[in-house]
C-alpha cells in the first residue's frame, strides 16, 4: 500500500532558484536520488572502495536478535529505506522468533519503496505502507498512525545522519525524538573518521560511478526544471575537510558558462573553476554520536563498531 505524498516539481525548482543564488552555488543532496540517481547509489554501495553498506550489514546481521528483542509486535519506520536489504535482515529476525511488524518506508525514491515493498511481500504477518516523501512528513505521518502501545523501531541507516551539518543533525533528532515515547528505540548508523585516501577512494571512485551520480543532479535539473547545463562542462570533486569532520562533493565548472532553468525563473553565470555544493558527508568519533543522541533525549543502549572500516551502528533509547 503506498501513500504517495511525491515533492512538488514547484518545490523542486524553488529550492534550485534559492541554492544557486547562494555563495557558493549549492543544490540540496535529497534531490541526488531520482529513479536514475537511486540506481546509481545501489551500485556505489557494491563498490570495494565504498565499504559502509557491507559493514553496517554485516552489523545488523550479526546483532539483529538483540536488535529486535523486544519486538515481538510493533511498528518500524525506516528513514531512508533505499534498496531494503538492510530492514530484511531484521524483519528475517522478527519472523524467527514468530513476531509480526506494521512496516512505515520513508524515501524520496518511488523506485527505492518499490523495491523494499516487494522484498518485504514474501513475509508474513508483515503490512508495509509506503511514504514518498521527505523524512519529516514519512516521520509525522508514521507517528499518526500509531494506535497502540507497542514498542516502535526508527531505523536511520547509511549514515545518513551525516548529511546533515551539526546543528540540523541536532534539530532533526530531536524531531525523531518528538514523534516517539518512552520505550521506543532509534538505530542509528554512522561512518567514522578514517585516514583522507580512504575517504577519497570511496567517494570519488576510480570507476566514475559516483562522479555520474553527482552529475546525474545536473541531469534532473534539465530534464525535470528546463535546465540548460552542459553535463560535460561540469566535473565531479571530492574534498575531505579535517576540521569539520566531513566529505565534499562538488561538482566543477571546467569554463566560464551560463545556464538557465527555465521553471525557476533563473540564469547563473560561472567561472572557470567555480563550483556548486553538493553534498557533505559528516563523519563521527563513537563518543560524538552518543552525546550527539543524548543531547537529543535519547540513551545509548548499544554500541556496535567495525573497526576496520571504522562503522558504528548505535542502539538509542528514548528517554
Amino acid at each position: 500500500m503506498r501513500n504517495a505524498i511525491a515533492p512538488l516539481a514547484a518545490q523542486f525548482a524553488a529550492d534550485v532558484s534559492r541554492d544557486l543564488r547562494l555563495t557558493p552555488k549549492q543544490l540540496q543532496s535529497k534531490y541526488l536520488y531520482d529513479p536514475l540517481g537511486s540506481s546509481l547509489f545501489e551500485a556505489i554501495c557494491r563498490l570495494p572502495w565504498y565499504r559502509i553498506t557491507r559493514a553496517e550489514s554485516a552489523l545488523l546481521r550479526r546483532h539483529a536478535n538483540a536488535i529486535v528483542s523486544e519486538l515481538r509486535g510493533g511498528t518500524i519506520v525506516e528513514l531512508g529505506c533505499g534498496n531494503g536489504e538492510k530492514l530484511i535482515v531484521l524483519a528475517e529476525a522478527i519472523q524467527a522468533r514468530g513476531g509480526f511488524a506494521r512496516v512505515h518506508l520513508i524515501d524520496i525514491s518511488s523506485q527505492a519503496l518499490e523495491q523494499t515493498e516487494r522484498r518485504l511481500n514474501r513475509f508474513e504477518h508483515f503490512s508495509v505502507l509506503g511514504h514518498q516523501s521527505t523524512y519529516e512528513e514519512g516521520l509525522r505521518a508514521a507517528a499518526l498512525d500509531r494506535t497502540d502501545d507497542t514498542p516502535v523501531l526508527v531505523l536511520f541507516l547509511g549514515s545518513n545522519i551525516g548529511n546533515f551539518d551539526p546543528p540540523a543533525a541536532d534539530a532533526f533528532l530531536r524531531r525523531i525524538r518528538s514523534a516517539l515515547r518512552p520505550g521506543d528505540v532509534l538505530l542509528l548508523g554512522a561512518d567514522l573518521v578514517k585516514p583522507e585516501s580512504e575517504l577519497i577512494l570511496a567517494y570519488d571512485d576510480p570507476l566514475g560511478v559516483t562522479a555520474a551520480f553527482n552529475r546525474n543532479l545536473l541531469v534532473r535539473v534539465n530534464e525535470e526544471l528546463g535546465g540548460t547545463f552542459d553535463l560535460s562542462a561540469f566535473v565531479h570533486r571530492a574534498v575531505w575537510s579535517a576540521a569539520e569532520q566531513r566529505v565534499e562533493m562538488h561538482l566543477v565548472s571546467t569554463r566560464r558558462q551560463r545556464a538557465r532553468v527555465e521553471a525557476a525563473d533563473l540564469v547563473v553565470d560561472f567561472e572557470e573553476g567555480e563550483h556548486i555544493w553538493t553534498e557533505s558527508s559528516y563523519k563521527y568519533e563513537p563518543s560524538q554520536i552518543i552525546e550527539m543522541a543524548s543531547n537529543a533525549g535519547f540513551e545509548a543502549a548499544k554500541q556496535w563498531i567495525d573497526r576496520e572500516v571504522r562503522f558504528a551502528l548505535t542502539m538509542l533509547n528514548a528517554e
